[in-house]
């Protein structure tokens, strides 16, 4: 932990100064009112020192001179007050903007990041990186740095002070500067385990909520409550202890020492002027310094105070960063559009352990226009041809041509406005379903309508309250699984896709909306390139071919006729066994 804060400090830093970039004209601006507003607050006790020397202790008391006086110290009180409002209201507006921007560039590098990636993080983790990691580096800004940077001013402002007024007593009060960062030095060596505990701790109950969340239904189904709830109440009794850890050196190494020394301060200023005679004039520099010390004081309280924030924020601001340097697919400059929908692979390997291949040398050409099913057994490596051929991964050898041209000399825009892909679990959006068929692109009611018409869901569309501007609820809770499915054809129908996947499209519908789905598919024949994965054998049997899939080879290929005429042949036995069940 020694050995990686300092670099997760400069990661901090630097995340903060790209995030501040375009803030600069803002930060002068707050930090010349800041300057001002101490400037001020040094000069409220010297006004005061004058006050008592010049008219109190001699009682000179010359009244226009006093009134003088003390409106000047009201003056510069209330001139102060002002710009330190308008100076925290401008660093506060430059944190917002700033987390703003960094919060849009970490959910934009999440939705660019590859498939690869989410295949190995956890739902909930990534969720606290984009929102609770954020907003703490957003106290980085605020309760932090500006903290820190307005009272090491004041603190300034307050020692030049003391320092015109009498050097030797103000380098007794410097003491304090050192006894803070031995203080805070102490804290950081204390606090900085407990904190990053504390922040794994609390993703990880993050994860647990999404997680539990997610799957309720078969928790409850499975009677686990109590088994979830155990777990979750570890998780938990894990981040508090590192709270209740964190919290106790805040309590033993900040304000309490830090008062402490306050104190001892105190005792020596006044212990040093009542060892020589005072003078009148010295009872002015006893209040001013009196009043400095209370200046320099709360400033380093607060400085040390908002170390608790900095351990914190700097563990967060680290994550966000170690997010944001996850690497992107390489982008392909050039236009190249799908035209015709041709594909072809040549000799492709692939596996997720490069020792351990799912795909071993496939080849297979698909015509443009052509409607192909893939099948197999479980573990045969039929999602992971369709993960190749959406991009998703890039095979260890090999070749994937679409038209001819290799795979990945398409740009990502290009790719995905040519290719559509029908899931097995519909995603849908807690919106409309005018939304949802939508999905962001700027199309037309006629477009939107077409789509659902071409997916057979328009009629049941219009039998819901509000037609298209029906609302769902969340994951299309409204809507029966068939028809999730139906919305989610429409959906990729919509992008008049030259290539279109369907990832196992029936494998959880009824076998009327089976019917219609099979009706869909056979009426966009010719027109779009067809390529099914299927668990269900029915959905892809008037395909024009078929292709069995068997430990990651090719076993067989041909019409469901030819399959079905071979005896002993894998297809054969995947029908026969499905049609026993049924």
């Amino acid at each position: 932990m020694q050995q990686t804060e300092p670099r997760n400090t400069r990661q901090a830093v630097a995340l903060l100064k790209r995030a501040a970039a375009p803030e600069h004209r803002h930060l002068w601006h707050g930090t010349l009112w800041l300057l001002l507003a101490a400037a001020l607050e040094a000069l409220g006790p010297l006004l005061g020192k004058h006050l008592i020397d010049q008219h109190l202790l001699p009682r000179h008391l010359d009244l226009p001179r006093m009134a003088l006086l003390l409106g000047g110290m009201l003056a510069v009180g209330v001139s102060a007050s002002i710009l330190r409002y308008y100076q925290l209201t401008r660093f506060a507006g430059v944190a917002m903007r700033s987390v703003r921007r960094l919060r849009e560039q970490v959910y934009g590098h999440v939705l660019r990041l590859p498939m690869a990636f989410f295949d190995k993080a956890i739902t909930g983790q990534l969720v606290s990186r984009v929102t609770n990691d954020t907003e703490q580096v957003k106290n980085l800004y605020v309760q932090v740095l500006f903290v820190m940077l307005d009272s090491s001013i004041v603190v300034l402002g307050a020692m030049a002070a003391m320092a015109w007024l009498d050097w030797r007593l103000m380098l007794i009060v410097l003491l304090l500067v050192p006894a803070a960062g031995v203080i805070v030095w102490f804290y950081q060596r204390a606090s900085a385990p407990a904190v990053a505990r504390a922040r794994e701790k609390r993703s990880d109950i993050n994860a647990q909520m999404a997680e539990s969340i997610s799957g309720m239904a078969v928790l409850q189904a499975s009677n686990a409550e109590a088994r979830f709830r155990a777990r979750f109440d570890a998780t938990n009794e894990q981040h508090y202890q590192a709270r209740v850890a964190e919290l106790r050196a805040n309590a033993w190494l900040l304000r309490p020492m830090l008062d402490l020394i306050n104190v001892l301060l105190l005792v020596l200023v006044i212990y040093g002027f009542g060892q020589r005679q005072l003078a009148g004039i010295e009872v002015g520099i006893l209040y001013a310094f009196v009043s400095y010390i209370g200046r320099v004081v709360d400033p380093l309280i607060q400085i040390t105070l908002q170390f608790s924030q900095l351990q914190q924020a700097v563990v967060a601001a680290s994550r966000v960063n170690t997010l944001l340097q996850e690497p992107l697919p390489q982008a392909v400059g050039g236009v190249q559009r799908i035209s015709q929908g041709q594909v072809s692979l040549r000799n492709v390997s692939f596996g997720y352990d490069p020792q351990h291949p799912v795909l071993r040398d496939l080849t297979l050409d698909i015509p443009a226009g052509a409607f192909y099913g893939v099948v197999g057994h479980t573990g045969s490596g039929k999602s992971t041809l369709l993960s190749l051929l959406l991009r998703f991964y890039t095979a260890q050898s090999g070749r994937i041509a679409i038209d001819g041209t290799p795979l990945a000399a398409f740009s990502d825009e290009d790719f995905r406005a040519d290719v559509g892909l029908v899931p097995q679990d519909p995603f849908l959006l807690a919106a409309s379903v005018r939304e949802n068929i939508a999905m962001g692109r700027p199309l037309s009611d006629a477009q939107i309508e077409t789509a659902a018409r071409a997916a057979h869901c328009h009629d049941f569309v219009l039998q819901l309250e509000q037609g298209y501007d029906t609302p769902l609820g969340e994951g299309g809770a409204r809507l029966s699984v068939g028809q999730k499915q139906l919305i989610a054809i429409a959906r990729a129908l919509a992008a008049q896709p030259r290539i279109l996947f369907l990832d196992e499209a029936t494998a959880h519908i009824d076998s009327e909306t089976e019917q219609i789905v099979q009706l869909a598919l056979n009426e966009l024949r010719t027109r779009v390139t067809l390529i099914a994965i299927a668990h269900r054998l029915s959905t892809i049997r008037d395909a024009d071919r078929i292709i069995v899939l068997n430990h990651g080879r090719i076993q067989e290929q041909g019409t469901h006729a030819e399959l079905m005429a071979m005896e002993g042949g894998v297809y054969q036995r995947l029908y026969a066994m499905q049609q026993l069940g049924e």
